[in-house]
C-alpha cells in the first residue's frame, strides 16, 4: 500500500514540483480523491454516472491524464478502505485549503451524490459529516448542496431524495 502511495507520488507528481511540495500536494490530492470515491462507494452501487464524475472532478481540479486519474482512484479506493475514519483525509484538506476550496470539495461530493439521479440517506449522512469535519458552515453548505445537484443531475433528469 504504502509503496503504491510512493510509487504514484514518484511518476506522477514529483517531476511537476519541488520534492517537499509534491508530497503535500499528492497527500492533498489523494486526501480529496478518498472523499469522493467513498461519497461514490457510500449508497453500495456504483454506477457509471458516478464514476464518470469522479473522474470528471478529479481531471478539472488537478489536471490529471486519464492514467494517473485511474492511479489515484485506485489508491484512494485503498487509503479509504484501511482508514479508521474521515478525520485522516479531512484534517489534511484543512490544513492545506481555504474555505472557498472546502466549500468546492463539499460541492463535487454533492455532484458525487447527485450522479445517479437519487440522494441515498446514507450520502447524505456523510455529507452533513464530512461538511463538518471540513468546517463548512450551513449557509454555504446548503448552497453548495444546490449546485452539485444541479452539476450531479444534469444528465440523469431532476433528483430525488430517498
Amino acid at each position: 500500500m504504502i509503496d503504491g502511495i510512493a510509487r504514484f507520488f514518484r511518476q506522477f507528481i514529483e517531476p511537476a514540483t519541488g520534492a517537499g511540495h509534491a508530497a503535500d500536494a499528492a497527500a492533498l490530492r489523494l486526501a480529496t480523491a478518498a472523499l469522493l470515491v467513498e461519497m461514490m462507494r457510500m449508497d453500495d452501487r456504483f454506477p457509471d454516472a458516478e464514476r464518470e464524475a469522479v473522474t470528471s472532478i478529479l481531471r478539472a481540479q488537478f489536471a490529471l491524464d486519464a492514467t494517473q486519474i485511474d492511479e489515484l482512484v485506485r489508491l484512494a479506493g485503498e487509503e479509504a478502505r484501511q482508514a479508521s475514519g474521515y478525520f485522516q483525509f479531512t484534517s489534511l484538506i484543512n490544513r492545506h485549503c481555504d474555505a472557498a476550496q472546502k466549500i468546492t470539495i463539499v460541492e463535487n461530493l454533492w455532484r458525487i451524490a447527485y450522479a445517479d439521479g437519487h440522494l441515498d440517506a446514507h450520502e447524505a449522512h456523510l455529507m452533513r459529516r464530512l461538511a463538518d469535519l471540513l468546517h463548512v458552515g450551513h449557509a454555504d453548505y446548503v448552497a453548495a448542496k444546490q449546485r452539485g445537484r444541479e452539476a450531479g443531475a444534469g444528465e440523469q433528469g431532476p433528483a430525488t431524495e430517498r
